[in-house]
């Protein structure tokens, strides 16, 4: 196959087999006379399935009911943000394709501020003011680039990672030199995802001697961590923030690493300089006020979670967990009225949702319980417990908080009910052991209602079911009785359905099939299992394994993969 001239318009719609009339565009620009005058430019290129949006929020409404072939955003949008920002969320969420283009329009400042250092690049960038030809050039060229990785973008769209490789081996075997960088790109970060770091390593490697570009040197970063080679990745991580001080993504990075290398105080820092320059970020911030809170520095705490519930007050991107973030920290720093405030938002914003009202029935028992009111505490919860028990018996797993259940705990704590106290942190903990956050906050709780020597006791107890399990678990694998072992599995999962002991038992469930024949039943169990697993950390490299060979089991059986990712 001829390699294609980028620049030929017309020829590169050949290629395509179609012309431009049939596609969906979505305009994304605050000014309405910027969307009327982009939408006659689309017109006379024969596009009339045009839609608008004024606001992010608009935004999302379209894309969760159409699905899209071109997004065209300004770069300064609503409320501060920018049309970077609403890519990242726009795909980190899963609400638009990896087929559908993104083009952001922005001044030439702009363009020079953003281009080189975005970590979700916009499929292009068009400069103001442009013209029809310009646009239909560009648009053209994104088009023809979406299609040359179809396959890859379908497979990752679906969870398919190592499907997702071989399409990448694929077009580095058709040996075109025009995408061949995004081709490295791709596959590098695939291969980081199924944790095969060394391999990602060389790719990386490869890219560099052709690109000094950020996302190879983080790509190289992302596989020596993998690799436990940590202060030579935070060495990358620390020399990307230096050289492109608005590359976002390097100071999470950093400040990941400084987290699991156990420096809190640094990876505070290093997250707030990221959020000085990006502060409409919600993830970010959100992670700045939990490293915040176990470095004990509530007064930094409560500005992020300020600013993440300020951010998603009235959006469709709410959790009732940030207002019980804010309304934690608010208590700690002895701010009852403000805890009050937020609350009665809590309260009036999720009405009629169970876990809402489940939430604001927790804060009111510990606000009233710091105010002295012991009575009042009491009887809120008995009704938060009575509601959580209903949820715990009745509701999907999935949709329950695990720090509201922390805090229902500390109610019960503070109110003289250990028993049940212990009950529910013991299930918290089981479940959670490998979140740092949640049992960060076990901790605290104990600490203050002072009862430290009743939570090591506790954790050392959930600690030992742990190893207990696990044990029993390697046993039974061992023991190359595979029904026995997959039992011995499903056992654990139920007993303790954390990352972990999930993604063991739905891997020995599908290792089953792959040896003796597909089960539906079994395969139910076995998908239940992975839902929750990815619920809790879809981007661990156990849930990714099990989802991988879900998918190559299926296969094998020609049984329709059920999609996994969100």
């Amino acid at each position: 196959m001829s390699v294609p001239d980028l620049q030929n318009t017309q020829e590169l719609l050949r290629r395509l087999g179609k012309g431009l009339e049939r596609l969906r565009v979505l305009i994304v620009d605050r000014h309405s006379g910027a969307r009327n005058s982009l939408r006659i430019l689309l017109s006379t290129l024969g596009i009339t399935a045009i839609h608008n949006a004024a606001t992010s929020v608009e935004v999302l409404r379209h894309v969760k009911s159409n699905e899209f072939d071109i997004i065209l955003a300004d770069y300064v949008l609503d409320d501060g943000r920018d049309g970077q920002q609403l890519l990242e969320e726009l795909r980190q969420q899963r609400l638009i394709s990896l087929s559908t283009v993104y083009m952001l329009i922005t001044a030439e400042r702009a363009y020079q501020n953003v281009a080189s250092v975005a970590e979700l690049t916009p499929d292009d960038y068009l400069i103001k003011p442009f013209t029809a030809d310009l646009l239909e050039s560009r648009l053209v060229r994104a088009l023809y680039k979406k299609k040359f990785f179809e396959q890859v973008f379908r497979h990752l769209d679906g969870g398919a990672l190592a499907a997702a490789l071989a399409a990448c081996e694929k077009l580095l075997e058709r040996g075109e030199p025009q995408f061949f960088g995004d081709v490295l790109r791709h596959k590098g970060a695939i291969l980081n995802a199924l944790g095969r770091h060394e391999e990602a390593r060389s790719v990386y490697q490869q890219a560099l001697e052709l690109t000094a570009a950020p996302w190879a040197r983080m790509g190289l970063a992302v596989a020596l961590r993998g690799l436990g080679e940590l202060a030579e990745a935070e060495r990358i991580g620390a020399a990307l923030i230096g050289e492109f001080p608005e590359y976002m993504a390097a100071y999470d990075f950093v400040a990941s690493v400084c987290e699991e290398r156990g420096d809190l105080a640094k990876a505070q820092e290093t997250l707030q300089k990221a959020t000085a320059i990006s502060p409409n970020n919600s993830l970010r911030q959100r992670m700045t006020g939990d490293v915040a809170v176990r470095n004990k520095d509530l007064d930094a705490a409560e500005r992020a979670y300020g600013k993440v519930f300020e951010r998603r007050r009235g959006s469709s991107l709410r959790v009732i967990d940030d207002y019980a973030n804010l309304t934690r920290v608010m208590l700690d720093r002895g701010q009852t009225d403000g805890a009050r405030r937020v609350t009665q938002e809590l309260r009036r914003d999720w009405r009629g949702n169970s876990q809402g009202e489940l939430a604001a029935l927790v804060m009111d028992s510990l606000c009233a319980n710091q105010e002295g009111e012991s009575a009042k505490a009491k009887q809120f919860l008995e009704k938060a417990l009575a509601m959580h028990d209903s949820l715990r018996n009745g509701a999907d797993p999935l949709e329950f908080s695990q720090k509201i259940a922390v805090d229902l705990a500390h109610a019960c704590l503070a109110t003289g009910d250990e028993p049940r106290a212990r009950e529910i942190l013991g299930k918290v903990a089981a479940e959670n052991h490998e979140d740092r956050d949640v049992m960060a906050q076990i901790q605290s709780i104990f600490a203050k209602t002072g009862k430290e020597e009743a939570g090591q006791d506790l954790l050392a107890e959930v600690g030992r079911e742990i190893v207990e399990l696990n044990q029993r678990g390697e046993q039974a694998a061992r023991s190359g009785d595979d029904p026995a072992a997959v039992q011995m599995l499903i056992d654990a999962a139920e007993r303790v359905p954390s990352v972990q002991f999930l993604t063991d038992a739905a891997r020995a469930i599908f290792t089953l099939f792959d040896h003796k024949g597909w089960n539906e039943e079994m395969a139910e169990r076995g998908l239940r299992y992975l839902r929750f697993a990815q619920a809790k950390d879809a981007r661990n490299p156990k849930v990714v394994s099990a989802r991988e060979l879900y998918l190559q089991v299926a296969r094998k059986y020609g049984i329709e993969a059920v999609p996994l990712v969100r």
